[in-house]
């Protein structure tokens, strides 16, 4: 698939090679790398051959003697949609440790950028924009924006804020490589079809990335986004989303400049570092998700440079670009699917699975992706956890089994790229004790109401009727019936061990 540009043919195989592009890919998909690896090739040939000149350049600008991680993560850095692709898979502990320092370098980077012309624009753009004092440096640079700080005078006191500011040209890039995603979709169903790989919805999936990249340039979008999180974490004192400032339009977010550092670069003591990490989860994953609210909102792109501790000790969270809502029907479907896990009924988490939206959800694959899951499960012992959820529905998806809906699908991220982080804070820190530790909370908190309220109701923050909750207690003995049955029937059918008599 090699392209030419102008009388000189490129060698993608060298040039993945030369960064290691089989690094990118987590050990747990070793049989997708072939697929995977063409693909990026595949993406890349469709490029206009000014991007694809311009990529090269870059590699070649470079030391002779750069390291493999360092070419990847400038490869990456080049496209928006691959430089999102390097921030979430940055904090994936199966990728070698080198390699993911260089691509948590993509969270935040030094800007290149020509800051005169951005200020140009922001003065033409805000008619009261000459009062401000706007930098001629950039603090840093994102995947579609660049963030450049100025200072304002607010009731006699000077003031620090920030544009996050559109690069110039990231609309048309963005709109280049989204506009190859349908090829490449085809092009993904035919050759896995070849390997021998599980169809996928290749054109649902890529169809929900184009919709979910598109969202990124939307700062009008991230601005009531903004809002919403601010609203709905309001009584969360030690997390905090920065007070919009009135310089703001479809281009551009004004804020108030949060002085610190990014979260895992802060110097925090073991215990420090801990008491954050359950805060983090507690603020951003279990209050929304454990809520009332129909829908909640979650923060869709939770790496470590959105994640700042500021010097008053709290954290400030950045970029809302890209959210996930929730319905409540959703998240009383989730906890429905954790129940069946807990006492190991397979129709529950099927019945749940289908309430979630899965396609087919009773056929005889689905059922036996999700018995297979359960003995899993039993043979490994530990409790359930969100990460067996995940796991699940990710093997559900690679049988092209479809219908979770792309607010899911950004949900699960936020859980892979926050759990990521915090395993870097505190890797004693399991993400899942404080995410049931506030659910357990609530719990105990609704019993009075649940005293006047129907018994099938589920109009609580902990998604579960009293209904639900008298069957979870009265399944302890059919529970331990199932964990046994299943036991023995995966001891049965391992292979017995071979015995050398000499």
């Amino acid at each position: 698939m090699d392209k030419a540009i102008g009388d000189t043919a490129i060698d993608y195989q060298a040039l993945f090679e030369s960064i290691g592009v089989h690094a990118l890919i987590p050990a747990s998909l070793a049989p997708w790398r072939p697929l995977l690896v063409e693909a990026l090739a595949f993406f890349l040939d469709h490029l206009p051959e000014a991007r694809l000149s311009a990529l090269l350049a870059g590699q070649f600008a470079l030391d002779a003697d750069t390291s493999a991680p360092a070419r990847a993560a400038a490869l990456l850095a080049h496209c928006p949609t691959l430089h999102k692709l390097g921030q979430v898979v940055a904090r994936h502990h199966e990728l070698d440790a080198a390699l993911r320092q260089h691509l948590q370098q993509l969270e935040s980077m030094p800007s290149t950028l020509p800051v005169a012309p951005i200020v140009k624009r922001l003065r033409t753009q805000f008619a009261d924009a000459a009062s401000l004092r706007i930098a001629d440096t950039a603090l840093a640079e994102g995947s579609v924006a660049v963030v450049l700080p100025f200072t304002w005078r607010e009731e006699g006191r000077l003031r620090d804020g920030v544009f996050k500011v559109l690069k110039p040209a990231v609309a048309r890039h963005l709109a280049q490589e989204l506009a190859v995603l349908p090829a490449l979709a085809d092009f993904l169903a035919a050759r896995g079809a070849r390997l021998g790989l599980p169809a996928i919805d290749y054109h649902g999936h890529l169809a929900s990335v184009q919709q979910l990249l598109t969202q990124e340039i939307r700062l009008d979008v991230e601005q009531a986004n903004m809002r919403a999180a601010a609203a709905q974490m309001s009584r969360d004192g030690a997390v905090f989303v920065p007070r919009l400032l009135p310089w703001c339009g479809p281009g551009v977010t004004s804020m108030e400049r949060v002085h610190g550092s990014r979260v895992n670069d802060a110097e925090l003591s073991r215990a420090q570092g801990g008491a954050l990490a359950r805060e983090m989860i507690a603020a951003l994953l279990a209050r929304p998700f454990w809520s009332q609210a129909d829908p909640a909102i979650f923060h869709g792109d939770l790496h470590g440079g959105n994640l700042l501790l500021a010097e008053d000790g709290r954290l400030a969270v950045l970029d809302w670009s890209l959210t996930a809502r929730l319905a409540k029907a959703e998240r009383e479907a989730i906890v429905a699917i954790a129940l069946g896990a807990l006492t190991l009924d397979q129709r529950q988490i099927i019945d749940g699975l289908a309430r979630l939206g899965l396609r087919d959800a009773h056929c005889a694959q689905r059922v036996q992706t999700v018995s297979d899951a359960l003995d899993a499960l039993v043979r490994s012992g530990p409790p359930v956890g969100f990460d067996w959820l995940v796991g699940l529905i990710d093997r559900l998806a690679l049988q092209s089994a479809g219908g979770f809906g792309a607010q899911l699908a950004v949900f699960r991220k936020s859980w892979l790229s926050l759990a990521g982080v915090l395993r870097d804070l505190d890797a004693d820190t399991a993400p899942d004790l404080p995410l049931f530790g506030v659910g357990l909370q609530r719990l105990l908190a609704e019993l009075p109401a649940r005293l006047v309220a129907p018994a099938d109701s589920r109009a609580f923050a902990t998604h579960v009727s009293t209904v639900d909750l008298i069957a979870l207690a009265g399944a302890a003995w059919p529970a331990s019936l199932r964990y046994w049955s299943r036991l023995l029937a995966t001891a049965r059918a391992a292979p017995l061990p071979v015995l050398s008599l000499r």
